[in-house]
């Protein structure tokens, strides 16, 4: 019989470390995966280096993979970023990844629940407040403790809302979430949500042609 492993084909993951619960759950024993590269969260805070480091990795892939999924949303500043990307590439619906997660429409029914609403994923709730002092610098300021800005930064939030998309320990991310809630002096709310976007960017990446 003849083998049909050079058929295969190869692709390289380049994502936040925020969805790698997720993306790990969808691909870890799927063989078609070759390249897993996660990165820092912190990106963000800086939008168009966070783009000029993305259309970096994943050109850096030219050659070595067939596709690539782009684990990140729009996220403020990549918008049509896959077109200066030389490796055929699919990224997540949504503005964010919340939204990613939620879905535009539970994302914009739980802002009407409480306009006022921190949401936290598995990864961020990882990550935990000492990711939020990381991500906005709060350590930075000589004679303030990190604790005075946070408080400045949410003291008009009512709410976190953890969402749970079902491929952690529910049990540990909740207390977690509790902490990280109890830090920010804010209630906690939880919800559960699916990982059907995500699913969905696998699929369609997998179904990219060879080069």
């Amino acid at each position: 019989m003849t083998s049909k492993t050079h058929d295969r084909i190869k692709i390289g993951i380049v994502a936040c470390e925020i969805l790698k619960d997720e993306i790990e759950h969808l691909t870890k024993d799927d063989p078609d995966f070759v390249h897993r590269e996660y990165l820092e969260f912190a990106l963000h805070e800086d939008s168009q280096n966070m783009k000029r480091l993305l259309i970096e990795k994943v050109n850096a892939l030219h050659g070595k993979v067939d596709a690539v999924l782009l684990g990140y949303a729009i996220c403020q500043s990549l918008e049509n970023v896959t077109k200066e990307m030389k490796v055929p590439t699919v990224m997540l619906e949504g503005a964010d990844c919340i939204d990613a997660l939620l879905g535009r429409d539970e994302y914009n029914r739980e802002k009407k629940i409480c306009a006022t609403t921190w949401f936290m994923s598995p990864g961020w709730t990882r990550i935990g407040v000492q990711g939020l002092i990381k991500q906005f610098r709060l350590d930075s300021v000589e004679g303030y403790p990190p604790s005075f800005f946070l408080d400045l930064l949410f003291e008009s939030y009512e709410r976190c809302l953890f969402i749970d998309s079902g491929v952690i320990d529910s049990e540990e991310y909740t207390k977690l979430a509790q902490e990280y809630a109890n830090e920010l002096k804010l209630k906690l709310d939880c919800r559960k949500c699916g990982i059907g976007t995500i699913e969905n960017a696998v699929k369609e990446v997998k179904r990219c042609q060879k080069s």
